[in-house]
């Protein structure tokens, strides 16, 4: 929905009298001496410069400006998938809700080191790019503890200790770098830089390396990497 010239002009008034009052003139009002009637004038298209609006058509235009507004503004709220969830007794959710808004907004990208034991209590490994899973999963199913977070084989890199299956995948936000001497690496798809998981080496320019101290997992490493976008 666009907004005309003749809408613009409606919005400038908070109500179809102000409307009417900016149509009359100061020599309107001296022969006239009644604004009442003066409004009359001008709505009957007496006075005023061009087209004037009925009552019923200024609101209407207000309401379609108003609804404008709304649809513009809803367009802006971003609802977080934690929002209103308690989550400070669970370390790795607590520690995910606290990054989830900027992640969303890319300003943080975050790699999730999990390694824990499936449903079929085989032991299993993996990273994953929390940005790429966050608009694939209903993340608000892991905040309310409907679904347990544990890495997939679709994964940036996941490894079954059980039966050895190995994968590593690009995301959204990552590329997988094998490297024989430091070993997995990933890098930023954003700004190009490489984030290093190896925890005997630095993480990298912009990056750093957080152990969860948790309960609800064997092992949980997070890394962050403030992005920097390419010019």
């Amino acid at each position: 929905m666009e907004l005309d010239a003749k809408s613009l002009e409606v919005d400038k008034y908070e109500t179809y009298e102000d409307y009417l009052d900016s149509q009359i003139s100061g020599k309107d009002m001296y022969y006239l001496q009644d604004q009442s009637l003066a409004r009359q004038l001008v709505e009957l298209g007496y006075r005023g410069t061009g087209e004037t609006f009925k009552r019923e058509e200024f609101e209407r235009r207000k309401k379609e400006i108003e609804q404008i507004r709304r649809d513009a503004l809803s367009k802006n709220i971003q609802v977080l998938a934690s929002s209103g969830i308690e989550t400070k007794n669970f370390p790795l959710l607590h520690a995910l809700a606290e990054r989830e808004k900027k992640v969303r907004d890319g300003k943080l990208a975050t790699i999730v080191f999990i390694r824990d034991k499936n449903a079929n209590g085989q032991e299993i490994s993996g990273y994953i790019d929390y940005g790429d899973r966050l608009e694939m999963d209903d993340f608000k199913m892991y905040f309310e503890h409907k679904k347990r977070l544990l890495p997939r084989s679709s994964d940036l890199s996941f490894y079954n200790w059980s039966t050895q299956l190995s994968t590593s995948n690009p995301s959204k936000y990552f590329q997988v770098i094998a490297d024989s001497d430091i070993g997995l690496l990933f890098k930023s798809k954003r700004d190009r830089k490489i984030v290093c998981v190896d925890p005997n080496s630095e993480c990298g320019d912009n990056s750093s390396r957080t152990e969860l101290k948790t309960t609800e997992y064997a092992q949980v490493v997070i890394y962050d990497h403030v992005t920097r976008r390419k010019s």
